[in-house]
């Protein structure tokens, strides 16, 4: 477990993946973190090569169900977990590549991925939390969160992807 006195910046993303929706993926205010680094060509017929790198580039590999900070270091947290399951698409789908997969024990997993993040989130901090409405519908998902969300977009009409704010009360 890195130690408090770490000077960390005061946000985590959770599952940084490819950073796909940060404005600058480089912002040094944040910590990016995922389960793995790795580079990846994948086929992308938009693009005039035919083909897409894409590099999952964590600052530190760490998992989300058991994240190695110490309670309370962080202001807001970013949780935008896998939200396609391993055995509705392939493992080297650009989607799969991109934002990794769930396993069978997906609701454990989001479960602890959740406690983990309000664990290291600091009072009255905010969790922003990101789910794409791929194979598993979000309602499932909020319900694993141990603490009710304050708001969001609730119905997402063209994506599908839902963005949630909760903000970790003391109890």
């Amino acid at each position: 477990m890195i130690s408090e006195t770490e000077n960390l910046p005061d946000v985590l993303d959770a599952c940084c993946g490819s950073r796909k929706f940060w404005f600058d993926p480089e912002d040094p205010r944040a910590l990016y973190i995922d389960q793995r680094a790795e580079e990846r060509t994948v086929v992308d017929q938009k693009k005039p090569t035919g083909l897409r790198r894409i590099v999952i580039a964590p600052d530190q590999v760490a998992d989300f169900r058991a994240l190695p900070f110490a309670d309370e270091s962080f202001s807001l947290v970013v949780f935008d977990p896998p939200h396609i399951r391993a055995n509705r698409t392939g493992k080297n789908s650009r989607m799969a590549i991109n934002y990794g997969t769930l396993g069978e024990n997906w609701r454990e997993d989001l479960a602890a991925g959740f406690r983990e993040c309000f664990r290291v989130l600091r009072p009255h901090g905010a969790l922003i939390f990101k789910w794409a409405e791929t194979n598993i519908r979000v309602g499932e998902v909020l319900a694993l969160a141990p603490q009710r969300p304050l708001f969001g977009n609730r119905m997402p009409k063209l994506s599908g992807t839902h963005w949630v704010v909760f903000m970790k009360l003391n109890h």
